[in-house]
């Protein structure tokens, strides 16, 4: 019996490391200012105000900046990352790119789990970070593949897919629906009528929706699935179980299975937007804003403009939020490559002319699902 009570020395170690590990993301946390909520004038619509909560401002450019800092936080206090462990990631590249930041700056090897059809830039870019890419033909595969790695080399797979929705501190902490509402305090309507954020992982859409309904907020809050994602089925149909065949065209939203981290019972609508249009609605919104902006963040501003004009139907007044997820500097050569979405037969010229005859007052004339 007494032998069971002699603390164990290896914990000792550990719990050294994880307070400096800590103390190391807490003063990078302090480092980071939050990043902006920019008002986009449309004055087609003088009782509608449109903004953008810019993420891509993060130090590795994207939403997954906030993700990363929650799984790690995560994963030390659980007592999983601990010095000296090689994380494993399966991720779709714009996560792989905080997380390697997080690990060279814990001093931790990092291996990202990828696509082969993942963007150059990206993969670069998790290279400069000091993490290693591991591509696999199936995109299926990639949980397998990241699991399968961590336990080949003793190490510890991160998992944003299961951990997303637990790893953040929904009811605040500055998390991102904290930094929304207290962005918004001093605007004309001070609470938003309509968040609009893609699933992905899921976590983003949980920690907002939950967050809306801790505060009593009547928010309502809308997830645009992509064209080849199981999202919208698996909320329609109450499957979680739900899949999709077909690899995603917009990178880190599009998901072939319901992520873990998915928590449908918090989302009000969701549509399905077909790829040319998440993508016409990222050309548009980058010639308004000056820069250009990603696929998923044309997902989020193709359903803004479906949430505002039920709104401007309805003869409602009110704001609409929706987020920049990455710089669209990473999509150089894919989504804003004519000749690569000719090889793909995306056309985006109708959806462009449509969303730009809406902004312009004109009706939203799309037809999706959930419309």
């Amino acid at each position: 019996m007494m032998d069971s009570m002699v603390p164990c020395r290896h914990s000792g170690v550990d719990r050294s490391w994880a307070r400096k590990a800590i103390g190391l993301l807490e003063a990078e946390g302090r480092r980071s200012a939050d990043t902006h909520l920019i008002a986009v004038p449309v004055p087609a619509f003088p009782d509608l105000d449109i903004y953008l909560k810019d993420e891509s401002a993060h130090p590795t450019g994207s939403l997954k900046h906030r993700l990363a800092r929650s799984l790690f936080l995560y994963g030390i206090c659980n007592g999983k990352i601990t010095q000296g462990v090689t994380l494993t990631e399966a991720s779709s590249g714009s996560t792989a790119v905080s997380e390697a930041y997080y690990a060279r700056l814990l001093g931790l090897e990092f291996i990202a789990v990828l696509p082969a059809s993942t963007s150059h830039s990206k993969i670069e870019a998790i290279e400069q970070q000091g993490g290693r890419c591991h591509l696999v033909a199936d995109g299926c595969t990639i949980y397998a593949e990241a699991e399968r790695l961590a336990a080949e080399c003793g190490g510890h797979y991160l998992d944003q897919f299961t951990y997303a929705e637990r790893a953040t501190d929904w009811r605040g902490n500055n998390n991102i629906a904290e930094s929304i509402f207290r962005q918004m305090e001093n605007e004309r309507f001070t609470i938003p009528s309509w968040i609009v954020v893609g699933a992905g992982t899921g976590g983003t859409s949980a920690t907002i929706g939950r967050y809306i309904r801790y505060r009593s907020c009547m928010t309502q809050l809308l997830v645009p699935d992509v064209e080849h994602s199981a999202f919208y089925d698996g909320w329609t149909h109450g499957d979680a179980t739900a899949r999709c065949a077909t690899p995603s065209g917009i990178e880190g939203v599009g998901r072939p299975r319901v992520e873990q981290s998915f928590v449908p019972n918090v989302v009000d609508e969701m549509i399905k937007v077909p790829d040319a249009a998440s993508l016409g609605a990222m050309r548009v919104l980058s010639r308004r804003l000056g820069r250009r902006v990603g696929g998923s963040t044309g997902t989020n501003f193709f359903g803004l403009c479906w949430a505002a004009d039920g709104m401007r139907n309805r003869g409602e007044c009110g704001a609409l939020v929706t987020l920049i997820c990455d710089s669209g500097e990473r999509y150089a050569d894919s989504y804003y490559d004519d000749a690569w979405l000719a090889a793909r037969h995306i056309d985006t010229k109708p959806y462009e002319a449509m969303v730009e005859d809406f902004l312009a007052g004109g009706p939203f004339r799309a037809r999706l699902g959930g419309a």
